[in-house]
């Protein structure tokens, strides 16, 4: 859901998404949600974060709470590395409304913390590029 965010947020952005153990598929409630506002992420792939671990990037960016622990080192040139935690909708149980519920709460906290990055920290660093 980050990725679909921050692609949303500007198509001059260069956006990669990996996991650590990534699922086979784009989980479908992921999709569901973000389609209700408008991000359509269904031909997403979930990528192994090591096909990235040689590359530079500007941020790499933690999202997972258990993430930041098992994070492999990056090897490339990282001008910043952060870490913008929410809970894993994926591990909710109950109800299907329930699970939903917090499908929609966990995007609702990505979306909030993501346009503050966003605002805060990726036109400000460009801002002084410039």
């Amino acid at each position: 859901m980050a990725e679909g965010f921050l692609k949303s947020f500007s198509n001059k952005l260069k956006v990669f998404s990996a996991g650590t153990n990534p699922a086979k598929m784009v989980h479908p409630k992921a999709v569901q949600v973000m389609k209700e506002i408008g991000i359509y992420i269904h031909n997403n792939q979930p990528k192994d974060v090591d096909e990235f671990i040689h590359q530079s990037f500007r941020y790499v960016i933690t999202v997972c709470n258990n993430a930041k622990e098992s994070c492999p080192v990056f090897r490339g040139n990282i001008h910043k590395r952060l870490h913008i935690g929410f809970d894993d909708p994926a591990e909710a149980r109950g109800t299907n409304t329930e699970i939903l519920s917090e499908f929609r709460r966990v995007r609702d906290e990505i979306n909030n913390d993501f346009v503050n990055f966003y605002k805060h920290q990726i036109t400000i660093d460009n801002g002084k590029k410039q």
